[in-house]
């Protein structure tokens, strides 16, 4: 078993020196660190208690100069060990620290009295009583271990205690996506780029490909080795400390505050809508301050911290808008800070990627469905209308309970029954314009449901990510099933039209004509007179009244085969003239007729000028 615990406190109450004395290893590895004996990165150490479980330190920076790199320490981290100095009391530091904790959502920890070697009992069991109400206050009943790392009292209990709190950790799941927040990044002569960081679910194996995204760059990489606790590993498991060393990167894109992930197991986003939750920090804000955040913030989520715009959208809800692409979850938990007057806010992100408010008054709406009673994979199809299963895994949101399978996708009730009716008035006012079509072509249909840009491809100058087949030719098929339209060689039309209509009489008179004269077809004149112009010809031989060899000359749909008996007649081969005879019609009926029989394999040629019957 395996767990890494982050340290919290103000600054000289003695993280580091109880840090050391659990682990024999300095977490101060900076010069200016050990001169001025002071945290400024981040530290790591690690141990084996004595039940057998390792355990790794993050000793995070007590200072408030360096609040960001704390968040950094804390942020993937599920316990936290709390010092507080026995000799020097709560402090403002430490109010600051547990509302990082809670904003974070950390509920279990040990809280430890350090430095008890300079304190009497009466001001230790004092300073105890304190820190202890301060937990309470913010929803943290922790063991408390008093402890002097100088002279080793209590650090024995200690030990108990931090086996106590591994054995009641969750266990983190190993076949986890993995998504790993780098919070340091060197290159070694020889091996390449390394990164650090807390591997909190997942597990990590060479040979790995992984996307790493660092600013506005992503690019795929291998993991070329692996480290944990100084030792190589072929595979490291959760939680762990571990080392990543990369390749087919360079060293500037593997900055601290990158992220390291399974491809395609997180949406990437710059915007996403949180509820916000404001945390007392003990440093004098009122209520109304720490309900309002500020328009400009830093967002504080895993080792990364970004200038973050807020637009908030109603009571307990904003979105955020970030200077770069993260991978998100629904459900993840980061901090805002303002960093002007210090104060936090806890956040919980409630969807990623939101459509951008397009009407007066949306943003409260916004508020009111995310307030609602949906699932986030409900609301999110709600508002979406439809959304691809690819995306809600990447979400990490099961399928929605409501909605309709078409084809991949699912689609929301409503936006179906919207869509029907859209689709069959503009289908029957197609068929009133135009009263011989065969129908509105599939793609066309598509096109009239005006779908939002979200769901159509980029070839229709959408959005829809790559790799993801498109919801309009299913969606078409659906809608037409259920509106009781029909779909017929790539067209949709209604079931009662594709007719002749008013050409009805028009076309009988012509097949009375060709039945009389097989193959006196009528002139162009003729044609137009009887009022039938190509539109009129097409429908006539889509429904299979009349074939015709040009825009203009037209057979029954007998006429060639008659045609093939007159001309196995013939001696063979026979020339133009002889067939014009045989079928008693003119070269301009004959010589198209002619190439209609070539085509369809019944006669070929011999000669520019012969053909024969094929037998």
């Amino acid at each position: 078993m395996k767990r890494v615990l982050a340290t919290a406190g103000h600054v000289d109450h003695g993280k580091s020196t109880l840090v050391r004395a659990l682990t024999d290893r300095d977490p101060d590895r900076l010069g200016e660190e050990k001169s001025r004996g002071l945290t400024i990165e981040l530290g790591f150490a690690w141990t084996q208690l004595p039940s057998g479980a390792d355990i790794a330190f993050v000793d995070v920076p007590g200072h408030q100069r360096f609040i960001a790199t704390t968040l950094s320490g804390l942020g993937p981290s599920a316990a936290v060990v709390f010092v507080v100095g026995a000799d020097q009391g709560w402090q403002a530091q430490s109010s600051e620290h547990l509302a990082a904790v809670r904003a974070l959502g950390i509920r279990d920890g040990v809280l430890v009295l350090t430095r008890c070697d300079l304190a009497d009992p009466a001001r230790a069991d004092a300073v105890r009583e304190e820190a202890s109400r301060h937990l309470a206050g913010a929803g943290l009943s922790l063991p408390v271990c008093p402890v002097s790392a100088v002279t080793g009292e209590g650090l024995d209990d200690l030990r108990a205690a931090l086996d106590d709190l591994v054995a009641r950790m969750p266990a983190p799941d190993p076949q986890a996506p993995v998504r790993l927040w780098c919070d340091r990044s060197f290159t070694i002569s020889g091996a390449g780029t390394v990164v650090t960081g807390t591997l909190g679910a997942g597990t990590l194996r060479t040979g790995d490909h992984l996307t790493l995204l660092s600013g506005e760059r992503s690019r795929e990489v291998v993991v070329r080795g692996l480290q944990s606790e100084d030792l190589p590993h072929d595979a490291v498991g959760p939680v762990s400390r571990v080392a990543v060393n990369l390749r087919r990167t360079e060293t500037d894109l593997a900055a601290r505050s990158s992220v390291l992930f399974t491809p395609g197991a997180y949406a990437e986003a710059q915007v996403v809508d949180v509820a916000l939750e404001p945390v007392d920090t003990g440093l004098g804000h009122s209520r109304q301050e720490r309900a309002t955040p500020p328009v400009e913030a830093i967002l504080h989520v895993g080792t990364a911290a970004q200038p973050t715009h807020v637009r908030p959208l109603g009571s307990g809800y904003a979105r955020l808008t970030l200077s770069t692409p993260l991978p998100w979850h629904v459900g993840d938990r980061t901090i805002l800070r303002d960093p002007g007057d210090r104060r936090l806010w806890s956040l919980t992100v409630v969807d990623v990627d939101p459509l951008p408010p397009r009407r007066r008054g949306a943003a409260g709406r916004r508020a009111q469905e995310l307030d609602g009673a949906d699932s986030p994979a409900d609301l999110r199809l709600r508002s979406r209308a439809a959304d691809h299963p690819t995306v809600l895994t990447q979400l990490g949101l099961p399928a929605p309970t409501s909605g309709v399978r078409v084809g991949q996708w699912w689609v929301d009730e409503a936006a179906l029954n919207d869509w029907g009716d859209l689709l069959t008035e503009r289908v029957r006012a197609h068929h009133q314009a135009n009263p011989l079509s065969q129908g509105v072509p599939l793609a066309e249909a598509g096109r009239l449901l005006d779908l939002p840009d979200h769901l159509r491809t980029s070839d229709d100058g959408g959005t829809v990510p790559h790799g993801i087949p498109p919801l309009t030719p299913d969606l078409v098929r659906h809608l037409a099933d259920a509106a009781g339209l029909v779909v017929t060689d790539g067209r949709v039309h209604a079931a009662d039209a594709g007719g002749l209509g008013a050409a009805e009489t028009a076309v009988a008179e012509v097949e009375r004509r060709l039945r009389a004269a097989p193959f006196d077809a009528p002139e162009r004149d003729d044609l137009a007179a009887l009022g039938l112009g190509a539109a009129e010809l097409a429908a006539a031989a889509r429904l299979g009244r009349l074939v015709r060899l040009t825009d203009d000359i037209v057979l029954l749909p007998d006429g060639p085969a008659r045609a093939m008996r007159e001309l196995a007649a013939l001696e063979q081969p026979f020339t133009l003239s002889s067939a014009r005879q045989a079928l008693g019609t003119t070269r301009r009926v004959a010589v198209p007729l002619l190439e209609h029989l070539d085509a369809r394999g019944w006669t070929r040629r011999v000669d520019g000028q012969l053909r024969q019957v094929v037998r």
